[in-house]
């Protein structure tokens, strides 16, 4: 099925089937996680109201490092296989990553203050998602610099395959090291330990937001496919231009 749809012709007819449901599933998810998470859950009896700012918080985290996986695993088929719709995923996933990783840093930053007493603490868990925000950018950055675009494309699958190692990183950073940061509260061994009327928004949310993921990556994978189709056929275009060659003159000896 996968090498089937590995065609970029028969890519783009399910990507246009695909990314409406998505888009719509989505939206509508985002809107009822938060909607339920700002007016609906209780108050958390002890962090009070800054509790609703986890139904953006922890959606965007998690999405940072889906999306990093999912371009680390895209930028691993097409450095191995060479295959340039792989190549397509994984540039269409940076700029989401970064900007959901940019989401959770702020947010938690929000949070923290209340909580903790400051924006912004050197903590464990805090500094790998930074170090994950700066992986994101390098990766853009090489695809931007090199002017080579099969070079940028393999320097750029190495970033990305090389800083994978940080996201067990992200996961277990505040089991390995003395952290701030709470351990893991949804899916653990022995259950989650939120509260059901405060389980149900984050994981709707969580769900709009992986949703509205895979919809804007359709989106950008089909431009990007038809920016490079575009670049190709001009490339024939040009080499096609072949000044015709011109007619002897003929010899007064001859006429």
């Amino acid at each position: 099925m996968f090498s089937y749809f590995a065609n970029p012709e028969r890519f783009q007819n399910l990507a246009k089937w695909l990314a409406p449901p998505l888009m719509v599933f989505g939206l509508l998810g985002i809107a009822i996680g938060f909607g339920a998470g700002l007016f609906v859950v209780p108050v958390d009896y002890q962090q009070g109201e800054a509790v609703r700012m986890m139904y953006v918080h922890v959606p965007a985290a998690w999405l940072s490092s889906f999306a990093y996986a999912f371009m680390a695993v895209a930028s691993l088929i097409s450095f191995v296989w060479r295959h340039n719709l792989a190549d397509a995923a994984a540039k269409a996933a940076a700029p989401l990553g970064a900007a959901f990783t940019f989401l959770a840093l702020l947010t938690g930053a929000l949070w923290g203050k209340p909580m903790w007493g400051a924006y912004w603490v050197w903590d464990a868990r805090l500094t790998s998602m930074l170090v994950l925000f700066f992986l994101y950018l390098g990766y853009m950055a090489v695809r931007t610099i090199v002017p080579d675009e099969a070079r940028a494309a393999r320097l750029a699958a190495i970033t990305a395959m090389v800083g994978a190692i940080n996201l067990p990183i992200i996961k277990f950073s505040v089991d390995w090291w003395s952290s701030l940061h709470q351990s893991a509260s949804v899916f653990r061994a022995g259950g989650s330990t939120i509260d059901s009327s405060m389980l149900w928004p984050l994981l709707v949310g969580a769900l709009g937001y992986t949703a509205l993921f895979g919809w804007l990556v359709l989106v950008q994978m089909q431009t990007e496919l038809d920016q490079r189709h575009a670049v190709r056929l001009r490339r024939r275009m040009a080499g096609g231009r072949v000044s015709r060659p011109q007619a002897p003159q003929r010899s007064l000896d001859n006429a």
